[in-house]
């Protein structure tokens, strides 16, 4: 607790002991006695506003955080409700008269003060905000700023209350189309660690674009009236790497997370098993990183989990360090007719060349990122995407900033 004189007590308990020395020079014990009355109210004021604090531990104020949504996509809005309650007459007696602020990081107060509503009720008071998500990343919220003054306004304490939350804050993600005729083919039968499927195995899924008609299950939709595919997800559908190199230049950072995300939920979503690789060990099971199914509960919340950590290399040489460990984690767990999707950078040679075994066992496709601000970025980007091509990958340019649907798009009509 911080307690302290207000303005108005300093200038009081100034006057006041001003004419005690004025009445001690002068011989008065009437002034003496006026001096003394502002001396004694301030420090009256003092004891019954500490008396009074909000943070009391014999009996504390009880405070509640809701943040909804929590997580919440970057560029989103969220609210926030913190209600304190007291259920004993003491509580109730140091909850009136509270004046309240709530504490947030500059990633989500934008550096101004929080407006906040306050409706109070007997012993519970309730503080309603809204705070907006700039940037990725976990974002502390509180603790609650109480402030108490006396009735008199000579003396101000400020308190905290309660504890912190916590905003998860996801990347800005961009719905990109599945491309299923591309990237599976019907032949393809890929079972993972399993035996070719049985009936048993197939389930049902609606229909998407591109889809082949084959697998369209008739009866089935002919009695819910909407059409319906058969999902093998053992068998048609092959597993799906998102391989992901992070810049160095911290301003390219948020744009590759995005675009990387908006890739491997687009997969998933289309009932692929999928994987992020980072290069970061981190996360990953003795058996290497393992893959998210659309059949598992919270799936794409857990990929998106995944990106909210990711921070950007200490330079060059790291970025090329964790590229070629993602490259090493694919030859040593087995990629076998797997899809390999990488968000690369310009790579040097050493990367460049543990990529291009990569695809003498999975199918390869990359975007490279191109600075059109970076002449020399731009010429090794160019020098990247050649060498993916003859290796077997199948690679585009993009620039930092330009629509995630541009970017997927360029990739699906570039050429090997």
């Amino acid at each position: 607790m911080n307690l302290r004189p207000t303005l108005r007590g300093w200038g009081l308990a100034g006057v006041g002991l001003a004419l005690v020395l004025l009445a001690v020079a002068l011989g008065s014990v009437d002034l003496a006695r006026i001096g003394a009355v502002g001396v004694v109210l301030v420090a009256a004021s003092a004891a019954v506003v500490a008396w009074l604090d909000a943070g009391h531990v014999r009996r504390p104020l009880t405070v509640q955080r809701l943040v909804v949504p929590n997580p919440v996509h970057a560029g989103q809005r969220t609210a926030v409700e913190v209600r304190i309650t007291s259920t004993d007459p003491a509580g109730r007696a140091r909850l009136a008269g509270l004046r309240f602020a709530e504490q947030a990081a500059t990633e989500l107060s934008a550096g101004r003060p929080l407006r906040a509503r306050v409706h109070r009720s007997p012993g519970i008071v309730v503080v309603s905000y809204g705070v907006h998500a700039a940037r990725r990343g976990r974002w502390p919220l509180g603790p609650l700023v109480v402030t108490r003054t006396d009735l008199f306004g000579t003396v101000a304490s400020t308190s905290t209350l309660g504890g912190q939350a916590s905003v998860t804050v996801w990347p800005t993600v961009t719905t990109l189309p599945a491309p299923s005729d591309v990237l599976v083919g019907e032949p393809d039968r890929v079972a993972l660690g399993a035996r070719s499927p049985s009936t048993d195995d197939s389930s049902l899924r609606d229909y998407r674009e591109g889809d082949d008609l084959r697998r369209v299950h008739w009866r089935s939709s002919a009695r819910r009236g909407e059409l319906l595919v058969r999902s093998d997800e053992r068998a048609g559908l092959r597993p799906v790497s998102v391989l992901l190199d992070l810049p160095h230049r911290p301003a390219h950072v948020e744009w590759t997370v995005s675009l990387a995300a908006s890739v491997a939920l687009a997969m998933l979503d289309a009932g692929h098993p999928v994987r992020l690789l980072d290069g970061v060990r981190g996360h990953a099971t003795p058996t290497g990183v393992p893959f998210l199914h659309t059949r598992n509960d919270g799936a794409r919340a857990a990929i998106l989990d995944q990106t909210v950590d990711l921070e950007g290399p200490r330079g060059a040489t790291d970025a090329q360090a964790r590229v070629i460990a993602g490259a090493h984690l694919l030859e040593t767990t087995g990629a076998d007719g797997e899809i390999v999707l990488g968000v690369l950078g310009p790579l040097g040679a050493g990367a460049r060349a543990a990529l291009a075994h990569v695809v003498d066992s999975a199918q390869g496709w990359a975007m490279v990122l191109s600075d059109p601000q970076h002449a020399a970025g731009q010429r090794d980007a160019r020098h990247t995407v050649d060498a993916l091509r003859r290796a077997g990958w199948r690679a585009c340019e993009v620039t930092p900033g330009e629509p995630a649907l541009d970017c997927w798009l360029r990739l699906l009509g570039s050429t090997r």
